[in-house]
């Protein structure tokens, strides 16, 4: 069954009249309520009655070493005490997000559920790092409880992307309308497509071993995670392959990824017949320019 896309609402709060302070996120028609808290926050609005409740977080900061960031997913009830470890602990995170529940009816069974569940979802979308050292299994839950935590689960996977979180996407299984490129050079073969967020290159792409010694460090650093993740094989004995569809933040960085050397994707990314991508691109600001 293809994924049918649906229209709704998301309101988002500035608790503290700050673009850059806590937020308070929720969705039409839904029970369910999410809260971004900004590191540098968390000593001042820890005591609001929100971290005091049972909730699933994630933890979310940069790597000092890839393009992937580096998250840590969890669950606490109440939520307050585990967000307040963690400042201690650890140092990578820069904002935490939770969801908890408006009327009060996620319990410890429920949020562990929605830990177990986030950690899946994380781990086969491969786009982060994954501070957890353990992998908890799903607690025992009954078929309505369960079937109730999807639920609550698919609102939360559409309101992390609003909130600009990423890590849980997979490109889609079968692009609509989507131009298909095409990169052939060095040997290497692969298809991609445009996406709102950068470049997907479709799995089987082909990637050479070697980079250049000019190619951006975080190239080479991303390529190692790919490799330690699986998400590049070995194809043979010249060339690595991607073993699933993957979005890159640009075509130019998804064609330096493949070919190993800094590439401007825009010129090198074509359709069948040829055509660049940077020529697809300045007909469709002509074509608009024009209405």
């Amino acid at each position: 069954m293809e994924h049918q896309h649906r229209s709704f609402s998301i309101r988002i709060f500035l608790a503290e009249g700050n673009p850059s302070g806590l937020k308070f996120v929720e969705k039409s028609n839904w029970i369910g309520l999410g809260v971004v808290c900004p590191r540098p926050r968390l000593s001042s609005v820890k005591d609001r009655i929100e971290f005091s409740r049972a909730a699933v977080y994630v933890l979310i900061g940069p790597s000092d070493t890839s393009d992937l960031p580096i998250v840590y997913i969890g669950e606490g009830d109440p939520v307050k005490g585990r967000l307040e470890d963690h400042h201690s602990k650890k140092d990578f995170w820069t904002v935490a997000y939770f969801f908890t529940s408006k009327d009060l009816n996620l319990n410890k069974a429920h949020i562990e559920y929605l830990e177990h569940r986030l950690i899946s979802i994380a781990k086969e979308a491969k786009r982060c790092k994954l501070d957890n050292q353990n992998d908890p299994s799903a607690p025992s839950l009954s078929e309505a409880e369960q079937s109730d935590m999807e639920a609550f689960l698919d609102e939360m996977l559409l309101c992390f992307p609003v909130l600009g979180v990423s890590v849980f996407e997979k490109p889609e299984l079968k692009p609509q309308q989507r131009q298909i490129l095409i990169l052939t050079n060095k040997g290497v073969k692969a298809k991609g497509y445009e996406s709102e967020d950068g470049f997907v290159v479709m799995k089987g792409a082909t990637c050479v071993m070697e980079t250049v010694p000019s190619i951006h460090s975080y190239v080479i650093d991303l390529r190692n995670d790919f490799m330690k993740n699986g998400l590049l094989v070995r194809h043979d004995d010249q060339y690595l392959e991607l073993s699933q569809d993957f979005e890159f933040s640009s075509p130019s960085l998804a064609a330096t990824f493949l070919l190993g050397a800094n590439i401007n994707g825009r010129d090198w990314w074509k359709t069948s017949k040829g055509v660049t991508l940077k020529q697809l691109q300045e007909k469709a600001e002509d074509n608009s320019s024009s209405i």
